[in-house]
């Protein structure tokens, strides 16, 4: 077995005693005077077992900042792989009756790292965790949510299906490619929104005569929402997928001349879209163009467009850990969800509503 680094490197808890982890003893009578001893969960046991937050591979940076936030620490385990790359993963410590999340986004490599979800919450589900919700920042195979052509997968539903069969009792998503994913679970889901991260970010920054801009018809209610709390107009750009990660930006819906615009979107993949978006922003006269998206897959030749082009600023939240080589484009900029995802796991512990998190 190759041994591969530990999602987490943190001190082993100190084991409790038996009465602490079982409870306190209780002394019940019964007929002809015997003692018979109960047991009930001690208020000590509530509050060591508050909840537990875990985490794969994909972006442990995140899981330890939302540790840091909510004040747990990062539960222990060994995840290995075999020489032909099978996931071997243990928890190393108890899980029993715990409100367990499990953090872990499912980018590139997407297939690898599904599949480490699916193992880890098979060991929670069999080390008796009372729940496992699954915190996925980054949902993948989420833009197969339809048949647009014949003979094709719904990835969405598919993979919505794994992780319920799997174990996950809820599910805290951020940012799904089409709100209607949500429908495909048949466990409570939590559909979280980096826009109020995005939005303090820009109402900051202050830009002067500001648009916001969609890309596509398909993304203007998450532009509309955006410009609306941003106080501005909104306009959308008409393109035309001609294939797979192959756009045609067509014309601009709405009056840009002379202003600044900002480009929001829900994934950037390989910014072949946002790309030829500012390009025709520019051209119908616009002063600059910022971008902004929550997931920054960033595959492909996608870093090089974005360095290469006339992008002011673009800025992306941390759902996906960046690449080395994005890291070193200046015009790229990452802000953290941790806080967001922080109170949304407490909100679900606490049986309290998230709603309050969308403003």
């Amino acid at each position: 077995m190759k041994e591969q680094d530990t999602t987490a490197v943190l001190s082993p808890k100190t084991e409790q005693t038996a009465e602490a982890e079982t409870g306190l003893q209780d002394a019940a009578i019964l007929p002809g005077g015997q003692v018979k001893s109960e047991r009930k969960r001690s208020g000590r046991l509530g509050e060591a077992k508050r909840f537990k937050v875990f985490c794969g591979s994909a972006n442990p940076a995140l899981a330890e900042e939302i540790c840091k936030f909510v004040g747990v620490p990062l539960g222990e385990t060994r995840l290995q792989r075999f020489s032909d790359g099978e996931v071997h993963f243990q928890l190393l410590e108890n899980v029993r009756g715990a409100d367990v999340f499990l953090v872990q986004p499912t980018c590139f490599p997407v297939d690898q790292h599904l599949v480490e979800l699916l193992i880890m919450m098979d060991a929670l589900k069999r080390a008796s965790a009372g729940r496992i919700t699954v915190v996925i920042p980054y949902y993948g195979y989420a833009r197969q949510d339809r048949k647009d052509r014949p003979r094709v997968a719904i990835t969405s539903k598919l993979v919505a299906d794994l992780l319920t069969t799997a174990g996950a009792n809820r599910a805290l998503l951020v940012d799904l490619h089409a709100a209607q994913i949500q429908g495909f679970f048949n466990i409570p889901v939590d559909h979280l929104f980096a826009s109020p991260v995005l939005v303090s970010y820009f109402r900051d920054m202050n830009l002067p005569n500001l648009t916001v801009v969609s890309p596509d018809a398909g993304g203007v209610e998450r532009a509309r929402f955006f410009a609306k709390k941003l106080d501005v107009p909104l306009a959308i750009v008409d393109k035309r997928r001609t294939d797979i990660n192959v756009t045609e930006v067509m014309n601009v819906i709405g009056d840009v001349r002379g202003r600044t615009c900002l480009i929001l979107d829900d994934i950037i993949d390989t910014a072949g879209t946002l790309v030829k978006t500012a390009e025709a922003l520019l051209a119908q006269g616009a002063e600059k163009v910022y971008a902004c998206a929550t997931h920054a897959v960033l595959s492909g030749p996608a870093v090089d467009r974005i360095a290469n082009s006339r992008l002011e600023e673009l800025i992306v939240t941390n759902t996906i850990p960046l690449r080395e080589e994005a890291q070193r484009v200046g015009k790229i900029k990452v802000l953290s969800i941790a806080g967001l995802l922080g109170r949304a796991i407490e909100s679900i512990h606490m049986e309290t509503s998230v709603s309050t998190l969308f403003n």
